[in-house]
């Protein structure tokens, strides 16, 4: 991963790799946005980690998840990091398999 990577060149870089699906909070469960497909998140695997920290604004700070959910389901769950973060998205990151090791980009 290269030093300094922004959100958008991050995303494009795992959709590169082959992770096309973006995913949504939707009750506490991740919600496909292509299919539809409503899934735990702790039954899926979570591939990789980064966060960006907002460098003049801690209200800027962002979370991406780069997630298998099975099935051919490879794709992306993006959300705030810090005090913004939703209450939906709160329960997604709290029940993701590794979610307190991210790596800061």
């Amino acid at each position: 991963m290269a030093a300094m990577e922004t959100l958008s060149q991050a995303i494009d870089r795992l959709q590169a790799a082959g992770y096309h699906t973006n995913f949504r909070a939707s009750r506490g469960k991740l919600a496909c946005d292509e299919c539809g497909q409503v899934v735990d998140p702790s039954e899926v695997s979570v591939i990789e980690i980064v966060r960006f920290d907002g460098a003049n604004d801690p209200g800027d700070g962002a979370i991406l998840y780069a997630l298998d959910a099975g099935a051919g389901h490879r794709g992306l769950y993006a959300a705030a990091y810090g005090a913004d973060v939703s209450a939906d998205d709160m329960a997604v990151i709290r029940s993701l398999p590794d979610h307190n090791s991210p790596s800061t980009a």
